[in-house]
């Protein structure tokens, strides 16, 4: 995960996060990851477990290096969250059939999160992120467009989540069960698309794989990433090496 002024790197069992202050120098804290639904093979089950154990290492890591300017802590992103559901308000009373209204909704969601993040230290340290990761898994210099970038759910995502929430529309007979089957619907649009998403990495040169990861490979190019400087690679290259010298450690094997 690229962060305002770092990076923060988690393998199977820990994570590490680097930062560089107001002043330059480099800060830096891990710790082990929490573990949830240890061992757990399900289908849908297991990605919404990875899910919620990375996003628990979030705050995590503000606690541990109080310098790291986490999502959380971003006036900016916490806009975007909100012109995000201000959007989906209105956008939900056009007179659109439901499948088309969820899918134009679920379509322009990202559109405000793109803008924000262009250009920005977010996207630079996203580059740097993949940069340096993308080097070291290919044991060669790569560009900032990384195949296992989250921006590859896009099109699982919005087409699952559309067609959910299309669903939880119909069928229920109030609002407040349109609402509790939109949140269920969600759950099983993100399990539905990390499921696909594996697929996609198991099968890069497949054509179906090649179309549903354009619209990701478009926008790290375009909004998610630039252009790092060397000093933000240093950042992320102190994130990954603390991260590889713990699952590497003797008391993780």
């Amino acid at each position: 995960m690229a962060l305002g002024n770092g990076v923060l790197v988690h393998g199977p069992d820990h994570w590490a996060c680097a930062v560089r202050d107001e002043d330059g120098t480099l800060q830096l804290a891990s710790g082990r990851k929490p573990v949830l639904l240890p061992g757990i093979r399900s289908p849908f089950v297991r990605g919404l477990a990875r899910v919620a154990e990375g996003l628990a290492v979030v705050p995590a890591a503000g606690r541990a290096l109080p310098a790291a300017q986490v999502p959380y802590r971003n006036r900016r992103m916490l806009a975007v969250f909100g012109v995000g559901w201000l959007l989906s308000r209105a956008m939900r009373s056009t007179p659109l059939s439901p499948l088309k209204r969820e899918l134009l909704l679920a379509s322009t969601s990202i559109v405000p999160l793109a803008v924000v993040l262009r250009g920005s230290s977010v996207a630079a340290y996203h580059g740097a992120e993949h940069v340096t990761i993308g080097s070291w898994e290919h044991g060669e210099p790569r560009g900032r467009v990384h195949e296992r970038c989250g921006s590859h759910l896009a099109v699982p995502i919005v087409a699952s989540t559309a067609l959910g929430n299309a669903l939880a529309g119909r069928l229920a007979r109030t609002r407040e069960g349109a609402m509790i089957g939109r949140s269920i619907a969600a759950g099983a649009a993100v399990g539905l698309s990390i499921e696909a998403f594996g697929w996609m990495l198991r099968n890069r040169e497949r054509p179906l794989a090649k179309l549903l990861a354009s619209p990701g490979s478009w926008l790290q190019r375009h909004f998610l990433t630039s252009d790092p400087s060397a000093s933000q690679i240093e950042v992320a290259q102190a994130a990954l090496e603390e991260c590889l010298r713990l699952e590497e450690a003797p008391e993780s094997s």
